[in-house]
């Protein structure tokens, strides 16, 4: 591809691009008595509810999106969000979480380092 059709496939790509960021919280509902638990268990809806419902008030909801998951495979670490594009896994994330994830992770781009998972399969390589 020639130098023009590769810049101008980039334009288009940003154009296109239609949220900042994804948080994707697990909702998955695993059986009773399983070893690992699930989130939805652990009050996950209630904490993609309170993401919603805050970025609306901020007038985010165009640029971010928060989205129900289906199985993140992380239940063991409690309620798992991750957000997108940074690929940053939070683990055991609570209601209170939620406001303290927006402002410093959202808003101003630093991670919460004491809620992202610490197992090495979480982290980006």
């Amino acid at each position: 591809m020639c130098i023009f059709a590769q810049l101008l496939f980039k334009e288009i790509v940003i154009i296109m691009k239609r949220f900042e960021k994804h948080i994707f919280i697990c909702e998955n509902k695993r059986p009773e008595g399983h070893p690992k638990g699930c989130c939805a268990d652990k009050n996950s809806l209630a904490v993609r509810d309170l993401f919603k419902k805050r970025l609306k008030e901020l007038g985010l909801s165009t640029e971010i999106r928060a989205n129900a998951a289906g199985c993140l495979d992380a239940c063991e670490h409690g309620v798992t969000v991750v957000v997108y594009p940074e690929q940053i896994w939070y683990g055991n994330v609570l209601v209170d979480d939620v406001e303290t994830i927006i402002q410093e992770h959202i808003l101003k781009n630093n991670p919460v380092e004491r809620l992202k998972i610490k197992d090495a399969k979480f982290k980006k390589t």
